[in-house]
């Protein structure tokens, strides 16, 4: 530990870190081949992260966001301990526990028991004292039946559950958390989200390495943005997230004003507005609207998940379905076809909406197309006459007590009314 940064506040510090990996070419393939080249592989050198520097105080919750490749996941690691850097240092203040790979720290041969006590002791906890939590940290994971099963023949949600249940039991000052948490139900996530929230109020130190920068938006302290292996920026998590992704849309704009990211082999070919089958610009509050995603794919596409996301044109998000949250998702796609989204009883109030859309591999890190302003529809009043907000809740006022008169008036200006409250 080291004594002044704790003393001055700083739970991590990352001082000029850089790392880099051999990229080999080509290997000898026979021995033949191997002293005819001297026994030299051909190689290039893969800087992954360069020079990063930032601290990360007690009780901070830090995001960090940026494209695949871009060195957040070899960051992370070199954080966790896993990877030593090339050159700077990483000071660690506080009593850590990292959630980074699937299953990483657990042996697949033995059980989940044995597991639970040999990945509780590589974090820094005494038998006694895994023995005290054991239970707590069992019933946490929902997976009593299965303890005792070596953890080979577990799912990767079970990994994940376990592996979550052991580092925040073990009572860390500072948690670093990678996107493993993707594979998981949504009802564990949200158990997930409902602890590291729990952490946070407590006080605690939390860094996230993730994709999902609406999470980072509503979640945490401060962004910092990774972009191929340096800091491009850092600070609050809207600010951060607003310059990143104007930064990867801007590829492949296109003259509607939509943009796009990916790299296939499944793109998006049009978005349709939908009442009672027919395509509209204009829908109204009350409708049943369809969304129709259009897609075409190159070749068979394994359990893509399908996004949709709706949002002003202030760009605030009104809503955000994906199919796998939906249990929706395909065993594969192959070659053209739509899906639909299909909403009773339209909820949005009057107003201009845009809407983007993604299609991403099942843990969602991987991004086949994301189209931003894949297109726009308007709301016209219908049963609702509110104004503000995004959404009606449909609430049903009702009247009691002596000093009110029951009778309602159905004209806009009741009478009695000062005209000064006409408005």
């Amino acid at each position: 530990m080291n004594d002044s940064a704790a003393a001055d506040g700083i739970a991590l510090r990352v001082d000029s870190v850089t790392k880099t990996f051999k990229v080999h070419h080509e290997r000898a393939t026979s021995l033949k081949q191997f002293i005819a080249t001297g026994g030299r592989n051909r190689y290039e050198v893969f800087e992954a992260l360069h020079d990063v520097s930032f601290e990360v105080p007690v009780g901070e919750a830090v995001g960090i966001i940026g494209h695949n490749g871009s060195g957040k996941s070899t960051l992370l690691k070199c954080m966790a301990k896993i990877l030593t850097p090339n050159a700077g240092s990483i000071s660690i203040n506080k009593r850590m526990a990292a959630l980074l790979e699937l299953g990483a720290g657990f042996h697949p041969e033995l059980s989940g028991r044995d597991n639970v006590f040999l990945n509780a002791a590589i974090l820094g906890m005494a038998r006694p004292e895994i023995a005290r939590r054991f239970d707590d940290i069992v019933a946490f994971s929902e997976l009593e039946r299965f303890i005792d099963t070596p953890v080979k023949n577990y799912s990767s949600g079970m990994y994940v559950r376990l592996a979550f249940a052991v580092a925040i039991n073990v009572d860390p000052d500072l948690l670093l958390i990678d996107e493993i948490l993707a594979v998981g139900d949504v009802t564990f996530q949200q158990k997930c989200m409902e602890k590291f929230v729990q952490f946070r109020d407590e006080g605690r130190t939390l860094v996230l390495v993730t994709h999902d920068t609406s999470s980072v938006r509503n979640f945490c302290d401060r962004a910092i943005w990774l972009d191929h292996g340096e800091i491009k920026a850092d600070g609050p998590p809207a600010d951060v997230i607003d310059i990143y992704t104007e930064t990867m849309l801007e590829a492949q704009a296109s003259d509607d004003g939509s943009s796009r990211r990916g790299d296939g082999p499944v793109r998006v070919t049009k978005v349709d507005v939908l009442v009672a089958d027919t395509r509209m610009e204009r829908v109204r509050s009350g409708d049943d609207v369809t969304f129709r995603v259009h897609f075409e794919s190159t070749e068979p596409v394994p359990n893509p998940v399908f996004s949709l996301m709706i949002s002003s044109l202030e760009g605030i998000t009104v809503t955000a379905p994906s199919s796998r949250d939906a249990r929706a998702v395909p065993v594969s796609v192959d070659g053209s076809g739509y899906v639909d989204i299909s909403v009773g009883d339209l909820a949005l109030i009057p107003g201009s909406y845009v809407i983007h859309t993604e299609v991403s591999g099942w843990s969602r890190k991987h991004v086949y197309d994301h189209v931003q302003n894949a297109r726009s529809f308007d709301v016209l009043a219908g049963e609702t006459s509110e104004a503000d907000g995004f959404v009606t809740l449909r609430p049903t006022w009702t009247w009691a007590g002596d000093g009110v008169s029951a009778e309602r008036y159905d004209r806009e200006v009741p009478p009695g009314s000062e005209p000064d409250d006409i408005t």
